[in-house]
């Protein structure tokens, strides 16, 4: 097979104009417009609203490129767009060739007898998205969230690009993937199909392998495969194999079980003698799939890997870019890596975006992060038309069949939240769109997965309790969506209300770092309250809501800097105080998902890690509350019982009792030591306890009341030891942050080498280690610290302008 990719040489204008723009493709309308300096920085303060309006308009986009000669040769020749965003018309040397209407799909277009030898001209012109929304809307109503544009359930294209509650609209279009011309004779292949089946010592690879042959051909052709092992031994398999046994096999594992290893398929089908086409993967050797089983609290529901539950630790991940095409694998590579780097073992793929490119899951294979893939339906009712039937339809099967050999690939999971929301006619406009959602995704979807993914576990929906409308966001059973800390304004202590069995979602809000915000406002723009700050807020009333949760945990900052600091801290302890009381009851819950991991743009959200890479207090807070091996504390106080300051006698229930996860496969003979230490953390009394803990399991120890702990002037340490190594540790105070009577620390720090010493005089909650430019990543930041010294490495970043912040400087 012969593929010429037509990457060079274009060139686009608004249509109607007579001017044409270099343009680089793969790319888009707006990141041509931005090289071409014919539009601001739609990040820039709100620039956003003239790079809408930029979409009511028509674009286009031509090309002149000359067709190999070797391809013309061919029997066969496809024109291949791996991705048009989103309504294109095509023409090829002057005449329609086709048309396009989903981002989503592969699109291909015969064109052997269209394409001349000696110059071509290829056109393609791509439809305003916004004018089409609005028609479209007038004919069918189909609604969805109100944070998007009306009418976005209207067209197959990332839901998010018409805003979302932390995105922006910029409905951009444009040549978003490859597109090349691919030239074959008698055969190519279509796909290639490898399931497992694995036995005590050896795996067999069952291959099924589909052809695309030209009509006429008169003799099937044949294929052999190929397999490299891990450690580079190639092994060949000629006549057209079905089976190939693996002895010995290397299992992949998800990160913090065992190592990565992947296997290279490569099948190559001949005819006489003479190679036809070729298909290579790499995939890895395991079982995976969601395991549900009935127990006394109802059914559980957890990741199965190689036979070992696993409980799931990450995030959900959303586009890295409103611009697609600044999205590119080291960028992409640099934020999995975050993630490991924080003990994730899992990413959710969120349905409102898009089908993330291949080398995502490449590098999810080869960092061992599971995938929880969405389809991409999120927050919408469909209309089901004979037309929208065959275009799912098809999308499903092209992206199944892309992704389907990663084996990262955990489950296909239908939607995001369309179940719960069906379910009480939210956004549903008739009898025929609640019947609907149930073909869709009870019946299309399992049909064209049974086809080409049998083995992949599928769930119709996040959250759901799988399936028809049966309590589809309930405690006891599958996945859940839990929001009423943040939407709710509960307070944190309310997740240990709850013993969800996976909670897939479920986050808090907080602003980016200073040096973040600066990227998109002018001074005048940095108060919280401001036209800038609040278009860059997509939740509405959120930044009043994080206000609210100020009030009620710390002292108010008198500084826009101390108020984005402490709103980290309020998204990092909301977070940790959900995790960790899942994770203490390990076995009945079994998977803490928070919303949500990035950012699109630069925006207050939800994200550990904002749009320009750096870390958020949370971020550091889960590579410590997702550690394999962890001590936290239920405590009993004031944030508890009663925060009130006025209706609470302070004769509350003042106790703890500390925690154990064990997130290994080794039982562990493990030690916990605990102090109550007085503001200035000298140790008033303290006790050393061994534990021993079994693989995959928690451990609670005694609880300890403490009724005569000074609220405001003493707190409780503990740490976790692992033979002579500290592995985990903490803090927990029984008063408020703002009511607790900090000394000052009196922090300072040294540096030599990569290491940074702080030190401190007294009780530190939350230190902050930040540079100039607030793009440090180090071995931990954020943490509490008794008197005394710590160590922290830099990973990446320079140590140049260093400051140090805790608690005690939010006033």
């Amino acid at each position: 097979m012969i593929v010429q990719k037509l990457h060079g040489g274009w060139k686009m204008k608004k249509s109607g104009d007579t001017a044409l723009l270099p343009a680089k493709v793969p790319g888009s309308v707006y990141n041509d417009l931005l090289i071409n300096k014919k539009m601001e920085d739609p990040f820039w303060r709100d620039n956003e609203d003239s790079a809408l309006a930029l979409m009511e308009n028509d674009f286009e986009y031509e090309n002149t490129f000359a067709a190999s000669p070797k391809l013309l040769k061919n029997d066969g020749v496809l024109l291949r767009c791996h991705g048009l965003d989103t309504l294109a018309d095509l023409y090829l040397n002057g005449a329609l060739l086709g048309k396009a209407d989903n981002m989503h799909r592969i699109w291909e277009f015969d064109v052997k007898d269209r394409l001349k030898d000696g110059e071509n001209s290829l056109r393609i012109v791509f439809h305003s998205p916004t004018k089409f929304i609005r028609e479209a809307y007038k004919k069918i109503k189909t609604d969805g969230t109100t944070d998007a544009m009306e009418g976005f359930p209207q067209i197959r294209k990332a839901h998010c690009m018409f805003g979302w509650d932390w995105g922006p609209h910029l409905p951009d279009a444009g040549i978003w993937r490859d597109i090349e011309l691919v030239g074959f004779s008698i055969a190519r292949i279509d796909s290639v199909y490898v399931t497992q089946k694995h036995k005590k010592d050896s795996v067999d690879l069952n291959l099924a392998v589909k052809l695309d042959q030209l009509a006429g051909s008169l003799k099937a052709p044949v294929y052999s495969v190929t397999v490299t092992d891990p450690k580079g031994k190639l092994t060949q398999y000629d006549n057209s194999p079905k089976k190939i046994t693996i002895d010995n096999p290397e299992l992949w594992w998800p990160n913090g079980f065992g190592a990565q290893p992947l296997y290279t398929i490569r099948v190559t089908i001949s005819n006489n003698g003479k190679e036809l086409d070729s298909w290579e993967r790499r995939i890895g050797l395991r079982t995976m799939t969601m395991h549900i089983q009935k127990d006394k609290w109802g059914e559980g529901f957890s990741h199965r890997v190689n036979g070992v539950d696993i409980f799931a630790m990450g995030a959900d991940y959303i586009p890295e870019d409103n611009i697609l095409s600044r999205v590119n694998p080291d960028r992409t590579r640099k934020l999995l890596e975050q993630c490991t780097a924080a003990n994730f073992n899992v990413l959710r793929v969120w349905g409102g975006g898009y089908y993330p490119d291949d080398f995502f899951y490449d590098i999810c294979d080869e960092l061992g992060l599971m995938v929880w893939q969405d389809f991409m339906f999120a927050c919408a009712v469909y209309e089901l038309t004979d037309e929208f039937d065959r275009n799912i339809r098809a999308e499903v099967a092209d992206n199944v069949k892309r992704l389907r050999h990663h084996a990262s690939l955990g489950l296909w999971c239908g939607n995001n939240e369309m179940e719960m929301f069906v379910d009480t006619n939210t956004w549903v406009s008739s009898p025929k769109q609640k019947a609907d959602y149930i073909k869709m995704y009870e019946y299309i979807i399992p049909q064209v997965l049974k086809e080409h993914d049998s083995e992949t576990f599928y769930w119709p929906a996040s959250p759901s309790s799988g399936g028809s409308f049966d309590e589809p966001n309930g405690p006891n059973r599958g996945d859940v969506h839990y929001w009423d800390v943040w939407h709710g304004n509960k307070p944190f202590s309310d997740y240990r209300n709850y013993y969800f069995r996976y909670v897939s979602e479920f986050g808090f809000q907080s602003f980016p770092s200073l040096k973040t915000v600066e990227s998109f406002t002018l001074p005048e723009d940095r108060n919280v309250f401001s036209y800038v700050m609040e278009k860059h807020q997509r939740n509405n009333a959120a930044n009043g809501k994080i206000m609210n949760y100020l009030y009620q945990t710390f002292l108010y900052p008198t500084s826009f800097d101390t108020l984005l600091y402490t709103s980290q801290l309020l998204q990092a302890e909301a977070i940790k105080y959900g995790v960790e009381h899942f994770r203490r009851h390990r076995g009945r819950c079994m998977g803490a998902i928070y919303w949500q991991l990035n950012d699109c743009w630069p925006v207050a959200s939800w994200a550990s890690i904002d749009y320009h890479f750096r870390w958020k207090a949370l971020h550091y807070y889960a590579k410590r509350f997702f550690q394999p091996l962890m001590v936290s504390c239920h405590e009993e106080g004031i944030l508890t019982q009663n925060p009130n300051l006025n209706l609470t006698d302070r004769t509350i229930e003042k106790s703890f009792r500390l925690s154990v996860a064990n997130e290994t496969m080794e039982a562990k003979k493990l030690s916990v030591k605990w102090e109550i230490r007085d503001k200035t953390a000298r140790v008033l009394k303290e006790k050393t306890i061994p534990v021993k803990v079994d693989a995959l399991s928690s451990a609670w120890l005694d609880k300890v009341d403490v009724p005569d702990i000074a609220l405001d002037d003493e707190y409780l340490s503990y740490h976790l030891y692992d033979g002579d190594t500290l592995v985990s540790e903490g803090t927990v105070i029984f008063s408020l942050p703002k009511f607790f009577h900090y000394e000052d620390p009196k922090l300072s720090y040294t540096i030599k080498g990569d290491i940074i010493t702080v030190k401190a005089a007294a009780y530190a909650k939350s230190v902050e280690i930040r540079n100039r430019n607030e793009d440090l990543v180090l071995s931990d930041n954020y943490f509490d610290m008794n008197a005394g010294e710590k160590k922290v490495k830099i990973l990446s970043g320079k140590s140049n302008g260093i400051k140090l912040r805790s608690v005690f400087d939010i006033r």
